[in-house]
């Protein structure tokens, strides 16, 4: 529950005002019985109807009194639950903004959405309603355990055996559902998993007719999470009742008892009514405290999980704590004996890879599928931390914790193309925000995307769907690399960006990035008419570099390379207008 204090702090004011408020409300609700034994025994019995008009509007006063306070209390609740649950949403999404590849991958993508929405969204609830409830009930209930010993001490006893048996099974049902609701959440992750999964994957899953077979393992999962939910509602279910029976057993002692005290003159009619009306009101307010149990008992679950993320090991991008400082490397870029191994893999990603490179050149990557291809320019932009080995780049450990210098000089095309909803522009000042027109058009020029911005389009303010649906795969490619490109960096990493671009295409996108200037360039591809002209091309296979050199000296000596160049182009060398 630290995380709700942290949170809270900024909202001091409206946490204490608000049970303040509440408790103000419930003593003038404890004060209603005794006003209406004062009218019974005063009023009614003696026959003074001024007594009864008067306190008639006392009550009247008192139950106005009352709303306002409840009101007021609503409010300041609310304000501090929605403004501290603002703040926890905009903590987590700095938070995932910041978490390394390695903590994204163990923790799933559809676990961080439901602890950003749905886990947010009980914690919200929680604070409103403990704000409101959690002293209130208990202040209710002793109170009126004390008010009625001050009416009847003997009356007052089934009182004070009936509370304690009411608090023995709201623990009870309290500690055998916390670990419960938290399993519940669990298997929500999974279920909105497999809703992700195939939101994101129709496509596939509509081209491979199988859609049975998802519908039936999303009701596999869909099905063991109801098993969950209904155990757990079964037990806290079982908490109404329960209060009910106990409170209404001591309803049937009170009366039983108080008819023969009131035969016998020891308390009057007035006192005895006084007494059921404070038994129903803690008959109310613990029914009101055992759902606020069942609340908090989910809160408490969602903020755990949001705290896990929160908490969540850091060190920087990669979760390593690596002190951001400059290492002397005697060329650009340094790759030293390196390895990769990704978390829960069995086997190395990458195993041994060493090679240097000088800025300004033009580095090829190429391998068949699976070779480690994106994993080698992952360690360079930092996204991942080498098991073993060191990797240098500009002077600097790409995976240090606080790098800003060496990331605002790297720009990366990712092999998938990921644009954001807005237009041509906004996705362009991704790269740089204070990046003008001009620098815009000429990054869209140079990444051959100049129809993307036409007149018909509406130009650089051209519409651009999420994920950019309304696009080609070419031109969401195309539109990625030119947001790499104004940003002007020094390094640029192509992760197979051409894959969707025809030849011709690929090849005027190529020629304009080699006449950049002073710009490192790696191209990772699988056409060995992508990296051929390159400074030095690196051959991977299985995680391994089996081959480093330029075109000709690798066709002469790497079998591996030699096999790629030879499939495409059997025909042998290819020209210069393919090129």
């Amino acid at each position: 529950m630290k995380i709700l204090l942290k949170y809270l702090k900024n909202y001091k004011k409206e946490a204490v005002l608000a049970p303040l408020f509440k408790m103000l409300e419930a003593i003038f609700e404890l004060l209603v019985p005794l006003v209406v034994a004062g009218i019974v025994d005063d009023g009614i019995k003696n026959g003074d109807t001024s007594l009864v008009i008067r306190m008639s509007l006392l009550l009247i006063g008192l139950g106005v009194i009352g709303l306002l306070s409840s009101v007021t209390a609503q409010y300041f609740s609310a304000r501090a639950a929605t403004g501290a649950s603002a703040e926890i949403k905009a903590s987590l999404l700095d938070k995932i903004q910041t978490m390394s590849y390695t903590a994204l991958d163990k923790t799933g993508t559809s676990t961080l959405i439901t602890r950003m929405t749905g886990d947010v969204s009980q914690v919200q609830t929680g604070i409103n309603l403990t704000l409101r409830l959690l002293l209130r009930s208990p202040f209710v209930v002793f109170g009126a355990v004390v008010v009625a010993f001050t009416v009847d001490v003997r009356s007052a006893l089934i009182f004070a055996v009936a509370v304690p048996i009411l608090a023995i099974v709201i623990f009870a049902v309290l500690l055998l559902t916390i670990p419960m609701y938290r399993a519940v959440q669990q298997k929500l992750d999974k279920v909105t998993g497999a809703v992700r999964e195939n939101h994101t994957g129709l496509r596939v899953v509509r081209a491979f007719r199988k859609e049975e077979d998802e519908i039936s393992q999303f009701e596999k999962s869909n099905s063991t999470l109801l098993a969950a939910q209904r155990r757990t509602a079964a037990i806290s279910s079982m908490l109404n009742p329960l209060t009910y029976a106990i409170i209404s057993l001591a309803i049937v002692a009170l009366l039983y008892s108080g008819a023969d005290y009131v035969y016998d003159g020891r308390i009057s009619q007035g006192e005895l009514l006084a007494l059921h009306g404070l038994m129903s009101q803690i008959l109310v307010e613990l029914v009101k405290f055992a759902n606020l149990i069942i609340t908090i008992t989910k809160s408490i679950a969602g903020a755990k999980r949001i705290e896990q993320v929160l908490e969540a090991e850091d060190g920087g991008r990669d979760g390593a704590s690596v002190a951001s400082e400059r290492v002397e490397c005697k060329h650009f870029i340094e790759f030293d004996n390196v390895s990769l191994t990704y978390s829960g893999a069995g086997d190395k990603t990458l195993d041994g890879i060493s090679f240097t490179v000088n800025k300004g050149e033009r580095i090829g990557v190429i391998g068949g599928t699976g070779s480690g291809k994106s994993s080698l320019v992952n360690l360079i932009a930092g996204f991942y931390r080498p098991s073993e080995g060191r990797v240098c780049v500009g002077g600097y450990i790409p995976a240090a914790s606080d790098t800003p210098e060496l990331l605002s000089r790297i720009a990366i095309v990712p092999q998938k193309a990921a644009l954001l909803a807005g237009t041509v522009r906004s996705n362009l000042l991704v790269g740089r925000a204070d990046a003008t027109d001009e620098e815009m058009l000429l990054a869209l020029r140079l990444a051959q995307a100049q129809e993307l911005v036409s007149d018909e389009r509406g130009g650089l303010d051209a519409e651009v769907l999420q994920g950019g649906r309304n696009l080609s795969g070419g031109q969401r490619q195309r539109l990625t690399v030119a947001r790499a490109l104004v940003r002007d960096p020094e390094i640029l990493i192509l992760d197979d960006s051409a894959s969707a671009l025809d030849l011709a295409t690929e090849a005027r996108l190529r020629r304009a990035i080699e006449e950049l200037d002073g710009v490192t360039v790696f191209t990772v591809s699988q056409r060995a008419s992508s990296v051929m002209n390159c400074d030095m091309i690196l051959v991977l296979e299985n995680g391994e570099l089996v081959g480093k050199g330029t075109h000709e000296s690798l066709l002469r000596e790497c079998d591996v390379y030699r096999e790629i160049y030879y499939s495409q182009f059997p025909e042998g060398e290819v020209t210069t207008d393919e090129q």
